[in-house]
Formats: structure tokens, C-alpha cells, sequence
């Protein structure tokens, strides 16, 4: 962790490299949440984990403070687990190696978790700190916030007892978050038919890989490329027009991560090779005039494969046809808040093959329950069209905006008293945690901030080094400057 070595705030950076050093992989931060524990117990702090998994820690006011309003500090001890093609990386295993690069620190090859990393060592510099005045502070750090916020779903009631909470999973320095989008995962599944691949027939692997990936809410306007819906039109091409049968796909890795590869295997009839060479031809052409724009590393190619089974031609047409119905992007609009996606799904997970049969995962996303009813019967309908089984799981509702909340009011202060100029106020189409907590706490106050993180949940993942200084800064203050009740 030398990369961050000389950085500051050191405290804060000296957690992070903490984080680095012990895997945490969405369901599997307990080694990582028992260090914490242990040093805080060994600070003399409270330190107590619940049912669920998340570890609550408090530390007392500072002297003369306490009749200060309770904060909380919360954010997530999971990270999104994806790497380039190749790295052999070991998410289980394997520290974060990070590298500094003209000021943004990234990761070798992988995600680097700041996305929640940076905010949950912020929380515990806050905790170690001296010389920041707070009232009752409360450290709440959530499990398995990236796979299906598990960990908030199952926080009690009565547990917390600040009255404000500063969430610090925002990924944008200047700007404040005062709602989020609900979310919910869709998963197809389907038998498939299969049948021998005949003798004189040729099998082949096409990749697409090199796309750019990234947050299926934050990103999802973006028009990136989608590898598991161009690689569907191709094998449909290839069925289409040669009766070509599907032996497997995959792409893939998360539903709640733009996908950045795919792969799918073809059986080809022996009257279709004198045609292989200029159909491939034709894919890279097309993809090509597509994609030059927003992929410029997308990369197709074709090699040899063997396969003793394949789909029946008529299964291989309906799955591909499914995939290529299957809704990917920005539904709608919101038309209350300009630039801001109200609803929307990503086809982030594919898997067809004749052992498993056919199972895809979207993960669809509104700010509000109406464009979220919406959004899952569409994607309903075109399972059930298809004939799979769809099967819906983890929903989460949104967080409304409030936009005149008193802690809004106090950090829009704050930043103006130490930076200058105004905090620009958002609404974000991604998850966050704080309309799960709202659920259960109704009357506490709440705001989302954080420093500039580019590239989450993908492997070009990085953190603006300045903007950690500056997010620093402001959590100090505000914290500080917290009235009495």
C-alpha cells in the first residue's frame, strides 16, 4: 500500500490501506468486520455486530458537546468483486493492490472499493480523531450492501439512536443526495431442449470483450455497449440464416454491474463454413459502426471449439430472442427533475447451457413505486412470453428527497463557509441504503455525501485523491457543527 502512503489525510488513508489488506466480498466481510470490532473495543469505544451482520459503534461526545443531535455515520463494508480478463485475482484471498496515477489512485487490474471503502474509513478516522468536536457519534457499517442490501434490510429498529445520519457512499465531490432510486432483481429461468451436435457439423466460441462496464444505476444512461445483447444478435444472426443451434453462453458477473464481456458457443451445420469467413466479416463490420464511439476497446473474436450438445434450433431461437427482447437502459425519464433517470433495468448476468438451462438477472431500478411496478411487468411479460419462470427478489424501496430537511440545510452552510460557492443538490437513479434506514427511522434526517469516485463496480475504478481532502474537510465541519437538540 505504499500508493498511499504519503496521502492525506493520513488517518483516513491509513484505514483505507486496512480495507485493502482484508477481503470483502459482499457476504463475506466478517474477518474484516471482526478487525473493526476488535479495534474498537480496543480503543474503549462501543462495539456491537446484530443479527444481520452490520457493526454499530459508538463513541461519546466530546466534553461540553453533549447535548448536541446524535449523528450517525454510516456506510458499507462490501465492494463490487470484477477484474480484467486475465488477472487471476482472488477476491477472497487477495489484498487490493493500488497504484497513484496523476492524482486518482486505482487498483492493479481490479475494482479498488472505494466505492464504499473511502466513506467507511472516513467514519473511522472520525472515530480515531482528537481534535474533531461532535456530539454522540454512532458508526454504522452495513454487510452486503452490493448483493442485495441484506445487511440494512435486516437493521432493527431502536438500534440507532442519532437523530441525523450522513450516508458517505456518494460518488461526486460538490454535490449532496437527498434521494435514490428502489431497486429490485428479475432472474429468468428456463429449460432448455438439446440434441446431439451431428458429427460433420463445426463448433465456435465468439467473444466480445473489452467493453467499459460500470454502475448499472449511475451509468446506465451513458449508452455504454452491451455485450450479452450484441453477442444475442449475432447467434441469432447465425440461426437465422443457417440454422445454427446454441451450445452456451455466459456474461457477466453482477447484476448491479454493466456487463463487460460475453462469450456464446455455436454449432454450425457443414453447409454454413463457406460463409463462416464473411459472416464473421459482417459482425465485426457492424459492431464496428455501433459501438466505435462509446466502445473503442470492444474487441470480437472467433475460435475453434468442440461440444457433443447443443439446443434444439427451435430452444436456441426463443432464448436468444428473449435476450434480445429483455429490456436494457433507460425505461423513462424523470420528469420532475432534469437529467435524472427515473427508471431503468441492466441485463448484467447471462448463464445457457445444457446442464443449467437458461438463467439471465436484470436488476431494474425506479425512483418511485409506480415506474417500478412498471418496469417489472414489463420484464415479466417478456419471460412469460418466452415461456421462462421469472422470479423476483430483494426488492428495496427508494429514498424520497426532502428538500427541506434541516442536516440539507446545515451541510449546504458548511460548504459555503469552507469552499465557497453553493453544494449542488441531487437526486441519484442508484441505490443507497438511506430509504431502507428511513423505513425503520423515520423521523431521523439524513443526507448522502462523498468524494469523486469514477468508474465504480468496474476495473477502471478510481478516487481523486483532492477530493478525499476536500470530502474530509466538510465531514469535519459539519459534524462539528451539528446544533443541540
Amino acid at each position: 500500500m505504499n500508493a498511499v502512503a504519503d496521502l492525506q489525510p493520513q488517518t483516513l488513508w491509513q484505514h483505507f490501506a486496512t480495507l485493502c489488506r482484508h477481503p470483502r466480498p459482499s457476504k463475506h466481510e466478517a474477518a474484516l468486520r471482526e478487525h473493526l470490532r476488535d479495534w474498537a473495543l480496543g480503543r474503549g469505544l462501543f462495539a456491537e455486530v446484530d443479527a444481520a451482520g452490520n457493526l454499530l459503534i459508538r463513541k461519546p461526545a466530546t466534553e461540553g458537546m453533549e447535548d448536541r443531535v446524535g449523528v450517525v455515520l454510516q456506510g458499507h463494508l462490501d465492494m463490487v468483486t470484477q477484474q480484467n480478463e486475465g488477472r487471476g485475482h482472488d477476491f477472497h484471498k487477495d489484498p487490493i493492490r493500488t497504484r497513484l496515477v496523476d492524482g486518482w489512485l486505482h487498483a492493479d487490474g481490479t475494482t479498488l472499493g472505494a466505492d464504499n471503502g473511502i466513506g467507511v474509513a472516513a467514519a473511522l478516522a472520525v472515530l480515531e480523531a482528537d481534535d474533531v468536536p461532535h456530539g454522540p457519534l454512532e458508526v454504522l457499517l452495513t454487510v452486503d450492501e452490493e448483493a442485495g442490501m441484506s445487511g440494512v434490510q435486516g437493521l432493527a429498529a431502536g438500534w440507532l439512536q442519532g437523530g441525523l445520519l450522513f450516508n458517505l457512499d456518494t460518488e461526486e465531490w460538490g454535490q449532496c443526495y437527498i434521494g435514490c432510486a428502489g431497486g429490485v432483481d428479475i432472474t429468468y429461468k428456463r429449460a432448455v431442449q438439446c440434441q446431439a451436435v451431428p458429427a460433420d457439423w463445426t463448433t465456435i466460441e465468439i467473444a466480445l470483450t473489452g467493453f467499459k462496464g460500470g454502475h448499472s444505476g449511475a451509468d446506465i444512461h451513458k449508452q455504454h455497449g452491451q455485450p450479452i445483447r450484441a453477442l444475442a444478435h449475432l447467434a441469432l444472426d447465425a440461426i437465422e440464416r443457417f440454422g445454427a443451434r446454441l451450445v452456451s453462453m455466459r456474461g457477466g458477473t453482477l447484476r448491479n454491474a454493466l456487463p463487460r464481456e460475453a462469450f456464446v458457443t455455436l454449432a454450425l451445420p457443414a453447409g454454413a463454413l463457406p460463409w463462416l469467413d464473411e459472416m464473421v466479416a459482417q459482425w465485426r463490420n457492424g459492431l464496428e459502426i455501433r459501438l466505435r464511439q462509446v466502445e473503442p476497446n470492444a474487441a470480437l473474436s472467433v475460435t475453434p471449439s468442440k461440444a457433443q450438445l447443443a439446443l434444439s434450433e427451435a430452444c436456441s431461437r426463443t432464448s436468444m430472442e428473449l435476450l434480445v427482447a429483455a429490456h436494457h437502459g433507460v425505461l423513462r425519464w424523470s420528469p420532475d427533475i432534469d437529467g435524472v433517470v427515473e427508471t431503468s433495468a441492466n441485463l448484467g448476468v447471462v448463464r445457457i447451457d445444457a446442464e443449467h438451462g437458461l438463467e439471465a438477472i436484470s436488476m431494474a431500478r425506479s425512483l418511485n413505486a409506480y415506474g417500478l411496478s412498471d418496469i417489472k411487468r414489463k420484464i415479466r411479460a417478456i419471460g412469460r412470453l418466452a415461456g421462462a419462470v421469472v422470479i423476483e427478489s430483494g426488492e428495496y424501496p427508494g429514498w424520497a428527497p426532502d428538500p427541506s430537511s434541516p442536516v440539507l440545510a446545515l451541510l449546504k452552510d458548511v460548504y459555503r463557509r469552507q469552499f465557497g460557492g453553493e453544494l449542488a443538490v441531487e437526486v441519484i437513479h442508484a441505490g443507497l441504503e438511506c430509504g431502507l434506514i428511513a423505513a425503520k427511522y423515520p423521523q431521523m434526517d439524513m443526507v448522502s455525501f462523498g468524494p469523486t469516485i469514477r468508474g465504480a463496480h468496474s476495473p477502471d475504478e478510481r478516487v481523486d485523491t483532492e477530493s478525499v481532502v476536500k470530502f474530509w474537510t466538510l465531514l469535519k465541519a459539519a459534524i462539528a457543527a451539528v446544533p443541540s437538540r
